[in-house]
Parts: C-alpha cells; sequence; structure tokens
C-alpha cells in the first residue's frame, strides 16, 4: 500500500441513521429497497435496514430476525422502560419499535442504517440521536398519483385508501421537521437524490472520526516536503 493509501485508511467514518418517512403511496418502501440494494452492490454491507422488534404474533411467512424480533408485551414493555428503544409506539393494539443496542454498534462500526418510519418515530430517533441522524420526507407528485399508487398496490379497499389519503395531510404538516425533502414523480431519479444525500452526509467532518489526526499527519508530511 502506498503512503497516500495508509494516510487514506487511518480517515475512519461513524455511521449514520438515514430515516425516510411519506404519507402512503409517496413511494417510501420502494425507494428505501432500492437504495439498499444499489449501496450494497457498490459496497457490502454498507447500509442495512433496521429491524424492529414487535408484540405481534409472527406470520408464516414472516423469519424472525429478518422482518422482526418477535417479543413478549412484558419483554418490550422492559426494553421501554429502560430506554433501550430508540422510538416505540402502539399500533392496532401491538407494540412497535426500534432497539438502541444495534443501531449504537452499527454506528460505531461505520456502518450505516435505513430507517422507514412514521414522523413519530422520527421526532423519538431525532430526540435521542440526532447528531447521527439525517431525515427525510418523501411527497407524491400530486394527491391524484398518489392515489393512484394506493389503488395500483390493490391491498386495500376504497375506504381504506380514503383513510389513507385522509391521514396524509395530517402527515404532510411536519415536513419542516426533516432536513431534507423530495417529490417522488420518478423513482430512479428519487433514489439517485437520496443516494447523493447519503453521500453527501457520509462526509461531514463530525461523521470523521480521525479527520484531526489525519490532518496532523498530513500537514506534518507537508512541512516535510516543503524543506
Amino acid at each position: 500500500m502506498s503512503s497516500e493509501a495508509e494516510k487514506s485508511a487511518l480517515l475512519t467514518r461513524r455511521g449514520l441513521i438515514l430515516i425516510l418517512s411519506s404519507p402512503s403511496g409517496a413511494g417510501k418502501t420502494s425507494i428505501s429497497h432500492s437504495v439498499l440494494r444499489e449501496e450494497n452492490a457498490e459496497r457490502a454491507a454498507s447500509i442495512h435496514l433496521s429491524v424492529s422488534v414487535t408484540t405481534r404474533a409472527r406470520r408464516p411467512s414472516e423469519v424472525e430476525g429478518v422482518h422482526y424480533h418477535f417479543l413478549s408485551k412484558r419483554q418490550f414493555e422492559s426494553m421501554r422502560d429502560q430506554d433501550e428503544l430508540l422510538e416505540w409506539a402502539e399500533v392496532h393494539g401491538n407494540y412497535y419499535g426500534t432497539p438502541r443496542e444495534p443501531v449504537e454498534a452499527a454506528l460505531t462500526a461505520g456502518q450505516d442504517v435505513l430507517f422507514d418510519i412514521d414522523w413519530q418515530g422520527t421526532r423519538q430517533v431525532l430526540d435521542k440521536m440526532r447528531p447521527d441522524t439525517v431525515a427525510v420526507f418523501i411527497l407524491p407528485p400530486s394527491a391524484a398519483e398518489q392515489r393512484a399508487r394506493l389503488e395500483r398496490r390493490a391491498e386495500d379497499d376504497s375506504a381504506v385508501i380514503a383513510r389513507r389519503m385522509a391521514n396524509a395531510r395530517a402527515e404532510n404538516e411536519h415536513w419542516s421537521e426533516y432536513d431534507y425533502v423530495l417529490i417522488n414523480a420518478d423513482l430512479n431519479e428519487s433514489v439517485d437524490k437520496v443516494r447523493a444525500i447519503l453521500n453527501a452526509e457520509r462526509c461531514r467532518p463530525a461523521r470523521l472520526v480521525n479527520l484531526p489526526e489525519f490532518i496532523e499527519t498530513l500537514d506534518r508530511d507537508l512541512a516535510a516536503q516543503a524543506r
């Protein structure tokens, strides 16, 4: 390895939390999957999706530790009460949350973690780990396109779609709490924008763990070269 490469290798980075939020039908999940696939195709294990814990019963198609970590209500409440969750919520009588420990371990190892959560979860994560977090809010190009996407999914009846559209108005009010906002008119373009945000945020000086030492070494070598 050349001396220049050796110096670059000394420049290590703390990982970051990338949050993607959106109202239903804006395309958040499609963007998340594409970002994960493309990023890890270029650099293996550079970013992974946060795996939540839940008290909901496991479905036949779900794998423990891949889709969720399935816990009892008592186990979940113990984690919550001991502040072991970065964020949590109760949905339809079941608890969902994000364990703090694996996220902290990933960030320390220089790996990034993608969160696919709503604005309420985002608030909790920002409250606990603001310096490590980059939050992106995704909007549809129009209400008509948003409804069309929900209909194309063919997962909900008209009443559920109408409720999701109504809820979107309240969700959209929180856009100003995010670092970035993008309009998802084209999936490929949106994925490129999210990856550009991710790459830019990786270069923030505060995330470069050994930057002062790197600069010190560089300055010392510059002084030697100037003799």
